[in-house]
């Protein structure tokens, strides 16, 4: 399995990329925050435990850019349930 994440500021997401398939977390960002307001990930990808990797490196993304947090997609709102390291990001 072939994996290439990156911030894709273009399009305002993270990308992460398997297998030519492409998951993403869309976001908007602001010189203090980023906001994060949707995830996707293709069909083809589902089942593969993609969406927790995209979530996980998302937020180091996050933590790496020195930005708060504002978290209004429900699959990273339920990620960051399960593993509270990351509530620390939070605005």
């Amino acid at each position: 399995m072939s994996e290439t994440f990156r911030d894709n500021e273009t399009q305002s997401r993270f990308e992460l990329n398997v297998d030519g398939a492409t998951a993403f977390v869309a976001y908007r960002k602001t010189p203090d925050e980023i906001t994060l307001v949707h995830t996707e990930v293709p069909p083809e990808l589902g089942g593969r435990g993609i969406g927790s990797k995209l979530a996980r490196a998302t937020l180091e993304a996050v933590r790496t850019q020195g930005r708060k947090l504002v978290v209004k997609c429900e699959f990273i709102q339920g990620f960051m349930k399960k593993h509270p390291e990351y509530n620390d990001l939070l605005a």
